[in-house]
């Protein structure tokens, strides 16, 4: 490696002293001779002025055009505009100078989760552990979303850091679920499946590290698409491990879901985890184009994954409803059969060895090995943590950060090891697929639970969410699209209204190859089509 560095001798006032050189080696683990010390003293010096130039630079942000989509009317609600205390904030952002033709979503309303940058909107992450942060950006979805008419109506509450699969630990207080208060709406992108739900808005954004569109859309009874990994441009938004980062569309409807991704999707080149495509489908114009097809899967081959039927938590009622729900493809023609990928029951042991240190490096230090842009106002807030600030932290957030550390110093190549493996559960889905068109899994192990108390301790926050991700964060992991539908509703058998009568949504999910979407959106809407899940 070059050395661009100009000059050995450092600036009048540097504050790097043989100390602080000592101090830097033992975090290393070694010693430097004596004849050598004030050598790399005065090297170490002369970075440290390199370093104090850059942070000193205005640093460069994508632009955005406040004339054309200025922002309007933002506010956080009261609560009797906030029943289900799904809004975080509320406002109107919309294109004042449409270009005719290119209207997608024109007079869409649309809500962004709380994770995701809007110039001049506050971002609150779901926490109270910082405060005050505006993005001076808009992710690139946004500024899809508004170039193709949708607009943006607020931002919705998330979950604590987006490290819960439940809906009761954002700061803001619980999000309840749209059939019955008192139970999960699912996390973390909570907020944007129950305004989906209660027709609050027409679309929602969400993000998906370990199911966190696919969880609450299936709460919460919607569609929420993780799509294939890299298709959608994460930039702009709040990270939680670079490999799992997704972007996704939360729906009330197949079509309106596959609009939302075509609009979103597509190279951003500023996103380096984006593959190039050449020109992004037309996912929901294809499905509509076919109208004397669209209930027609004959020669179509779907896959269930047995493994994904032996959880020791899996209801067997939601297993029911998933097999009925499965052999209603065949009567489009479809062949349905069960596949065993034994590798299955271990994928969220590999998604784990990546996420928890995974999560720590993106944290401490940061951004690394990657060409994109970074939300520096962000993450000059997320860490290191003050004691205050840890404590405002939810049990999930801790666990990924007390995790990690523990890792990279007791298993120092677990992340590598499991990043092996998980193309290793690639290939296994990838050989399936070879087969079979589509695989299905039940989204969730078992409908919305109740909410723990406040004062529960660690342990009873994590134990109501045991075996939540089992089938949604295997695709996290191995990149694979996959979409959450609802298919049926099942009564409530714990809690504070259990006995009442009152259901709750139960979901299926469907898995397709890399680049897949719109065979899944095929499937998805033939069975929309000829189903009606309310009443099954």
């Amino acid at each position: 490696m070059s050395n661009p560095i100009l000059s050995i001798s450092p600036k009048s006032g540097n504050p790097v002293t043989s100390d602080v050189l000592q101090s830097t080696c033992q975090d290393l683990g070694i010693q430097l001779g004596q004849h050598e010390q004030e050598d790399y003293r005065r090297l170490l010096a002369v970075f440290h002025d390199v370093a104090e130039d850059v942070m000193a630079m205005e640093d460069y942000s994508p632009q955005v055009d406040l004339g054309r989509f200025p922002r309007e009317g933002v506010h956080h609600p009261a609560p009797d505009e906030n029943v289900h205390n799904a809004w975080a904030i509320k406002c109107s952002i919309k294109d004042k100078h449409p270009v005719y033709g290119t209207q997608v979503l024109n007079g869409k309303s649309v809500v962004i989760k709380d994770m995701i940058a809007i110039k001049d909107v506050p971002m609150t992450y779901g926490t109270d552990s910082f405060q005050d942060y505006i993005p001076d950006m808009d992710a690139t979805v946004v500024s899809r979303i508004l170039e193709a008419g949708g607009e943006i109506v607020g931002k919705s509450t998330c979950e604590n850091f987006c490290h819960d699969g439940l809906s009761h630990s954002a700061a803001s207080g619980i999000v309840e679920n749209p059939y019955a208060k008192g139970y999960s709406a699912g996390g973390s992108s909570s907020g944007s499946a129950v305004l989906v739900a209660l027709g609050e808005v027409d679309l929602a954004i969400g993000a998906d590290q370990g199911g966190s569109v696919r969880i609450p859309a299936a709460n919460s009874g919607c569609c929420g698409f993780k799509p294939t990994y890299g298709l959608v441009p994460y930039t702009g938004c709040g990270s939680g491990e670079p490999t799992h980062d997704h972007l996704g569309p939360m729906t009330n409807s197949v079509v309106e879901n596959a609009k939302l991704l075509q609009v979103i999707a597509g190279l951003d080149g500023l996103d380096d985890r984006c593959a190039h495509l050449a020109q992004v489908p037309k996912y929901a114009e294809d499905l509509l184009e076919m109208p004397n097809m669209s209930k027609n899967l004959n020669g179509w081959k779907i896959g269930i994954i047995s493994e994904s039927l032996t959880s020791s938590i899996l209801d067997p009622r939601v297993r029911a409803t998933f097999i009925h729900a499965a052999d209603r493809f065949k009567a489009l023609g479809a062949q349905v059969e069960e596949l065993s990928i034994p590798l299955h029951s271990k994928a969220p042991l590999i998604w784990a060895g990546i996420s928890r240190p995974g999560g720590y490096l993106n944290r401490f230090p940061g951004l690394f090995g990657r060409r994109n842009h970074a939300l520096l106002g962000l993450d000059n807030l997320l860490g290191p943590f003050e004691q205050n600030s840890w404590n405002k932290m939810y049990v999930a957030s801790h666990m990924v950060y007390i995790n990690g550390s523990y890792a990279l110093k007791r298993f120092p190549h677990l992340y590598a090891k499991s990043m092996n493996l998980q193309r290793r559960l690639r290939d296994a889905y990838n050989d399936a697929l070879k087969k079979y068109d589509v695989l299905l899994t039940p989204t969730l192990p078992h409908i919305a639970r109740s909410h723990p108390s406040k004062d529960a301790p660690p342990l009873q926050h994590i134990e109501k969410q045991l075996g939540l991700t089992v089938n949604t964060c295997p695709f996290n992991a191995t990149g694979h699209p996959a979409l959450a539908m609802p298919i049926g509703m099942l009564e409530i058998e714990e809690g504070p209204v259990k006995g009442s009568g009152t259901k709750l949504p139960t979901s299926m999910q469907i898995v397709g190859p890399w680049w897949g979407e719109k065979k899944i959106y095929r499937v998805a809407y033939a069975w929309e089509l000829t189903n009606d899940w309310k009443k099954m």
